[in-house]
């Protein structure tokens, strides 16, 4: 009779709500008008009004799909109905911010893998020239309520979700919606609520851009041409640049959940022209909370975490990295991380195609140590705030939306029950509330004998375990608890038939009734709850659970977080004195013997013979040489991305924007005695991207790499790849397709630089285009060339225009046909950046030979040895020997090669090069002659801080190798422990060159 009480109460309740939630206003109404408005009280329930605010033994009543009031014991007002909700928690529904509930999928463009480069937009209208920028999108003309999809999301607790159509690189705006049933017109509440960007070029197929350097450029100029456009007459109709303009003053939502660096990438674009990004994040944040705390970004995070790694296997295990194993372990505590640096932050399912998956990571972070509360504000009130829609939904205080769901346990530190939700006072069923939650142990006397039941598992699906006095093990009993009674059904392990008990709910809490013994016999039994003090053994065994469940870890949290990161302890400016070594100068005092160095702030303060140590860390420089670090001037290491070939010329990309701090190679090149590498564009088109120069400070952010004050410089390219006569038959509709065109190129593209810098200059209202103000700097000389080229006659090509146009081309990289036009190259005053000895492995080098470079030296062009690749780098030094095998250059010369040289061809030799007092102490400390196959950096200093140390290196090995192990045993505990594991796949970094392409749907390179 009760379960059919409850139900008829629910369906008067379903008719009530249905009525004043379906009353639209410009809808015809269809049949007898039914007027009532859903006025509801409900009473006896612990009610979460908001994160600060709880109200026990409440009355919460609402009215036409919005909160009235909560009151302590509040009495039932006429006319409502009464809801009993005694011993229950209500919470009000959570929120969503970034979701895509009710949008159609991302479908790629027409087009296959065989067809050629699509270089145009395929949109049609007077829309963005690029189909990745949607600014006109909105969610809400899209939008299309899922009643499957809408009880997922309220199963896990959710009533109202702020959706955008999750494509292309400006997704347009966002709408907030409700969860309830109904015709879109009644469930969006907010039209526009966000304007969302990413970057993922998402369903387009064009080209460009076709990195992340290339997406950040695109974004750039989509805040340029905005700008513009609002002050050009007429000139132009572009309906994606109004609409770009119009989502301005909303907030600005990002997804940037590549990697920490991708949200530093983002806040940087955002810095830019002053808008402070919401950052969709990667899980990661744990790994540079103070950098990404100074953001003042406000971040969504997601509680995405991988699966166990199966180790069982140990030659499999061999393929996972300890940045792997690191990142599954501290992954879960990444929420209550980022809570405890201070940083801002809401929650999203984001990533989670299962809503169960999403609960139990909830739980999950929260047992990592995430504050509860903190963790309801995050799915509430932090949402709500950041849309804009604080007013609606969030909390249950008067005025808002009834939306909101019924628990039977506290829903954050519990195990708990859902039962109901509501959404815009309409209900929802989820589970009988009448199914009772049993306690967690009983002891129960029946016919006379004494047993105890442990129970486990949760409401509705709940077991108990019958041991018998004298037992350890016990039996399992099929256990129900429907219509409020308990029936019990169980064989004793020395019985031969089966207890078959009922019972009502007694008074104190807990059960007594009649059954029947295994034969037949009817019986009376009781059933005593446990819990709390009276169960001393089942709190000693709960409080052993949370201790095993507080999360302890084994790994160690590095900068960057993988195997050899420093501590943060070590990135500090030491003073070191090193005595008695063979001091190579690179300074007209040549190469000092029994001398010393000392390194004070950051600084070279002294060369010569007994210096005082005066507190220094004192190094034996005995047998010792001591060399200015190595400088690689062309390098493709440290980048996330090296090429946007998509167009003729990508001048108004930045290498800085893509600095991969997080390159295992920035390690390995510092053992192999470099510190200062330019990071160059590869060599895809004519003219390439702008470079960055960076110091090796292993450890650091992208930012904290950079070589502050250096000069800019860009990449061009000639050769076989500028014109793709090596891309394939597909890549024949981009011009140039000939070296002639290549020359052409440049007479355009520098004359209409020219142009624009005049219309500049006259004042006139000139479209700011980054791509011609990257060449009008290099007519300024304000930005200076790396020119990748082979063969003479391209050589010479690009210096007549240099001197048609009134430039000098800063340096020459790679140049294997040097030693053809060296005397030209010294008139022009063009550097010489090449290779050793590396020959043959192409056509156009074909004619190269070993004594390039000491034929451009002795000629008088500033030569230089480049890498160009991550492994070679790390011997430089031996390169740089070469020189003297191949040519007879001079030891010293020969070591300037990689050292000054470079330092002079990228007008930083000021401050790097050689060691001279006032320099900057990049400093390296070889144990042998450093041109010798021999030698080994033992010390490598950058700004004076030791960032390779190789008796450091031996013991860190040690300790990565234990740490490693003790992460293993944790996954394999975890395994026997029931959680979910993957299999192991390795996480291979790809290495860069010159010709290596990006393409943006493989979405991250990290």
């Amino acid at each position: 009779m009760r379960r059919f009480q409850q139900w008829a109460l629910l369906a008067i309740m379903l008719a009530l709500c249905t009525s004043a939630l379906t009353a639209q206003q410009t809808y015809p109404y269809n049949g007898v008008y039914d007027q009532r408005s859903g006025h509801f009280a409900f009473t006896g329930a612990t009610v979460h009004v908001g994160p600060d605010r709880m109200v026990d033994n409440a009355t919460l009543i609402i009215r036409k799909g919005k909160v009235v009031e909560v009151t302590a014991a509040g009495s039932v007002p006429a006319g409502a109905v009464e809801v009993k909700m005694d011993g229950k928690h209500i919470y009000p529904s959570f929120v969503e911010a970034y979701g895509s509930y009710g949008m159609p999928e991302a479908k790629r463009g027409g087009g296959g893998w065989g067809d050629p480069p699509q270089t145009d937009s395929k949109t049609p209208g007077a829309f963005s020239w690029n189909q990745a920028m949607r600014s006109e999108t909105e969610a809400a003309a899209m939008f299309k309520a899922d009643a499957k999809a809408a009880k997922s999301l309220r199963d896990a607790g959710f009533g109202t979700v702020s959706t955008h159509h999750q494509d292309g690189i400006s997704r347009g705006s966002a709408a907030v919606v409700s969860l309830a049933d109904g015709k879109e017109n009644d469930l969006i509440l907010k039209r526009r609520s966000a304007h969302h960007l990413s970057f993922s070029k998402g369903s387009s197929r064009q080209n460009y851009p076709s990195s992340r350097m290339g997406t950040m450029a695109l974004l750039r100029q989509a805040y340029h041409d905005a700008a513009w456009y609002k002050k050009q007459n007429g000139e132009e109709t572009n309906l994606s640049i109004e609409a770009w303009n119009d989502l301005q003053a909303l907030p600005q939502i990002f997804d940037a959940s590549g990697n920490w660096q991708d949200n530093l990438r983002a806040d940087m674009i955002g810095d830019e022209f002053g808008k402070q990004y919401i950052l969709l994040g990667g899980g990661d944040e744990y790994q540079r909370l103070q950098a990404l705390k100074e953001s003042g970004a406000t971040f969504i995070l997601p509680l995405k975490f991988p699966k166990t790694y199966d180790v069982a296997d140990p030659f499999a295990a061999d393929l996972i990295n300890l940045g792997q194993l690191r990142h599954w372990e501290r992954a879960p505590a990444n929420m209550a991380a980022v809570a405890k640096a201070g940083i801002p932050f809401v929650i999203t399912t984001h990533g989670h195609k299962k809503m169960s998956d999403f609960t139990a990571a909830l739980r999950k972070a929260i047992k990592s140590g995430a504050d509860a509360k903190v963790a309801f504000a995050a799915l509430t009130t932090g949402p709500a705030e950041l849309l804009g829609i604080g007013d609606m939904v969030g909390t249950l205080e008067k005025g808002k939306l009834a939306s909101f769901f019924v628990t039977d346990k506290d829903y954050f530190t519990d195990e708990a029950t859902v039962y109901q939700h509501w959404v815009q006072g309409k209900p929802y069923v989820l589970k009988d509330l009448d199914v009772v939650s049993l306690a967690d142990g009983y002891e129960l006397m029946i016919d006379g004998k004494s047993f105890k039941g442990e129970v486990s598992g949760k409401t509705g699906s709940q077991k108990m375990k019958i041991i018998a006095a004298g037992d350890t093990t016990g039996v399992e009993a099929t256990t129900s608890t429907a219509n409020g009674l308990m029936t019990l059904r169980f064989k004793p392990e020395d019985a031969d038939g089966f207890y078959r008990l009922v019972g009502a709910p007694t008074t104190e809490g807990g059960y007594a009734g009649t059954g029947q013994d295994p034969t037949g016999k009817t019986i009376n039994w009781s059933a005593k709850a446990t819990d709390g003090d009276d169960a001393p053994e089942k709190k000693d065994k709960q409080e052993k659970k949370e201790e095993d469940d507080k999360m302890e870890f084994v790994s160690r949290l590095t900068y960057p977080n993988i195997a050899y990161g420093a501590d943060a302890g070590a990135m500090k400016v030491g003073k070191y004195l090193i005595r008695n070594a063979t001091v190579w100068t690179n300074e007209s005092e040549g190469i000092l013997e029994n001398t010393d160095v000392l390194i004070d702030n950051g600084k070279i303060a002294a060369v010569g013979k007994g210096l005082s140590a005066g507190g220094a860390t004192v190094i034996d420089g005995e047998g010792m040489h001591v060399t200015a670090g190595i400088i690689d001037e062309h390098s493709h290491i440290a980048l996330s991305s090296v090429n946007e070939g998509s167009q003729v010329s990508s001048a108004e990309v930045r290498m800085n924007d893509v600095i991969d701090a997080t390159d295992e190679n920035i390690y390995r090149q510092l053992a192999g005695g470099v510190t200062t590498s330019q990071l160059l564009h590869g060599s895809a088109n004519p003219i390439g991207g702008q470079s960055a120069l960076i110091k090796l400070r292993w450890g650091k952010t992208p930012e904290e790499m950079k070589f502050a004050g250096a000069d800019g410089f860009i990449k061009f390219a000639l050769g076989e790849n500028v014109k793709q006569s090596n891309w394939g038959d597909l890549y024949r509709n981009r011009y140039p397709q000939t070296r002639m065109g290549v020359e052409q190129i440049f007479e355009s593209y520098f004359s209409r630089a020219k142009e624009y810098g005049e219309a500049m200059k006259a004042g006139k209202l000139v479209r700011r285009d980054l791509d011609l103000e990257a060449l009008l700097e290099i007519l300024n000389e304000e930005r200076f060339i790396t020119c990748h080229s082979y063969q003479q006659g391209e050589i010479n090509m690009l210096m007549k225009v240099a001197d048609r146009h009134g430039f000098r081309v800063n340096t020459f990289t790679h140049i294997l046909e040097g030693y053809k036009v060296a005397d030209q190259m010294a008139e022009h005053g063009a550097a010489g950046s090449t290779f050793s000895d590396w020959w043959a492995y192409k056509y156009e080098v074909n004619e190269a030979i070993p004594y390039n470079g000491a034929i451009m030296h002795k000629q008088g062009v500033l030569t230089g040895f480049n890498s160009d690749d991550a492994e070679m780098a790390r011997r430089l030094n031996q390169e740089a020997g070469k020189a003297v095998l191949f040519g007879g250059v001079s030891e010293e010369d020969a070591l300037k090669f990689v050292t000054l040289n470079p330092a002079k061809m990228l007008h930083i030799d000021d401050r790097v090069g050689s060691i001279k007092a006032g320099k900057d102490a990049d400093v390296v400390v070889w144990n042998n002659h450093p041109l010798s196959i021999y030698a080994r950096a033992e010390h490598t200093f950058v700004d004076g801080i030791e960032y390779f140390n190789r008796a450091k290196d031996a013991e860190m090995r040690k300790a990565v190798r234990e740490e490693r192990n003790a992460l293993i045993q944790k996954s394999l505990d975890a395994k026997k422990g029931g959680a979910k594991t993957q299999r192991p796949s390795g996480k291979k970094r790809r290495t860069l060159h010159c010709n290596s392409l990006d393409h943006m749907q493989e979405k991250h390179a990290h």
